[in-house]
């Protein structure tokens, strides 16, 4: 008896700690539409100037090394979790430990993405800002359907 309530008990720690995970990658990929629609919005439609362009580029390419390591260390953190999971059987000391880099690495990215993004709007015109700050707006307000 004792047994089996152990085994839901740790079944039911292992799904939550898994749905953790999911909603984390879930808030995590929604932040790429953000970045693509921005993107495309900088790239198609604001004609920016070669000067513009190369700045921006710049921009992109220090981001994309820094947004890898993060990536990397996401998932090493997850792979943590895991490990922790398997030890703890529940919600103990590693596995809230294990969350808790998870969600630091988390909060890391969508910070320096932000610093990313305002980066580039820092070398819009006026006019271009704009519409950026619109773009922005209307891609973190979304709703899913």
């Amino acid at each position: 008896m004792i047994d089996r309530r152990l085994l839901l008990i740790a079944l039911i720690a292992f799904g939550a700690a898994i749905a953790g995970v999911i909603v984390g990658r879930l808030y995590i990929a929604r932040q790429a539409p953000v970045e693509t629609e921005l993107h495309s919005l900088l790239h198609r439609q604001l004609q920016l100037d070669d000067g513009q362009a190369a700045r921006i580029e710049a921009i992109e390419q220090r981001f994309a090394v820094r947004k890898q390591a993060l990536e990397r260390e996401l998932r090493a953190d997850n792979t943590q979790l895991a490990d922790a999971i398997e030890a703890e059987h529940g919600y103990g000391p590693q596995v809230g430990a294990a969350v808790d880099r998870s969600h630091h690495a988390m909060g890391m990215l969508q910070k320096e993405t932000l610093e990313h993004i305002f980066a580039m709007r820092g070398v819009l015109r006026p006019d271009q800002a704009a519409r950026f700050d619109q773009a922005v707006v209307k891609a973190l307000t979304a709703q899913e359907e």
